[in-house]
C-alpha cells in the first residue's frame, strides 16, 4: 500500500504562481513514476505532467513552458511549481504514483486550485 499526502492548491489572480506537493509513504519502493493530473466536474481527469524517478519529465501540451514538475527521491515527494497560471488552470489537481510490482495506480485526495481572472 502507498498513501499520498497533497499540499499546496489555493485561489491566485491569473498570471500568478502556485506549488504543489504530494509526499507518499508506505511501500514507496514498489513507485517509479510520480505525478499530477487535474480534474473538472462533469470532466474526465487529465494528465498535467509526470515524472520518472531517474528524472524524466512529461507534460500536457497545455501546460508546457508554464508548469515545472520535479522530485525528490529521499523524501519519496514530487513537486508541481506552476507558473503563468491562466483560470483555464482551475481544476482539482490529484498526485498519482504507480506501483511497479502491481500496476496499480495511486491517488490522493486532490487539492483544489482556483485561478481567478
Amino acid at each position: 500500500q502507498v498513501q499520498l499526502v497533497e499540499s499546496g492548491g489555493g485561489l491566485v489572480q491569473a498570471g500568478g504562481s502556485l506549488r504543489l506537493s504530494c509526499a507518499a509513504s508506505g511501500n514507496t519502493f514498489r513507485i517509479n513514476t510520480m505525478g499530477w493530473y487535474r480534474q473538472d466536474p462533469g470532466k474526465q481527469r487529465d494528465l498535467v505532467a509526470t515524472i520518472t524517478r531517474a528524472g524524466t519529465a512529461n507534460y500536457a501540451d497545455s501546460v508546457k513552458g508554464r508548469f515545472t514538475i520535479s522530485i525528490d527521491n529521499a523524501k519519496n515527494t514530487v513537486y508541481l511549481a506552476m507558473n503563468s497560471l491562466k483560470p483555464g488552470d482551475t481544476a482539482v489537481y490529484y498526485c498519482n504514483v504507480d506501483d511497479i510490482l502491481t500496476n496499480h495506480n495511486y491517488w490522493g485526495q486532490g487539492t483544489q486550485v482556483t485561478v481567478s481572472s
